[in-house]
């Protein structure tokens, strides 16, 4: 099971994520896309990112705007798992 980061190392991790913002026990970004079929390629692009970590996002999209949030459910809160998959995303949305 993954160890829960202490609220010093999440801080310091979300120091490097400004688009991500915490709330409780996960972290969440909203992201708005040029036009609907680009957020849904965006989605598609982080749902492989996603399957590749073993860890998926819950996901929203309304129109061009997509929001994600991250938590390890198993382990009741925010994990080293959470942090890398935002990496990612964010670097997905550098992609476009």
């Amino acid at each position: 099971m993954a160890t829960l980061l202490t609220d010093a190392e999440l801080n310091t991790e979300l120091a490097e994520l400004p688009d991500w913002l915490r709330e409780g026990d996960s972290i969440s970004r909203t992201i708005e896309l040029p036009s609907f079929p680009e957020a849904i390629e965006f989605v598609r692009r982080v749902a492989d990112a996603a399957e590749q970590a073993n860890h998926h996002p819950d996901i929203d999209i309304r129109w061009r705007k997509v929001t994600l949030v991250l938590s390890t459910h198993s382990a009741g809160g925010l994990t080293a798992n959470d942090v890398s998959l935002a990496r990612q995303i964010d670097l997905l949305t550098f992609d476009r």
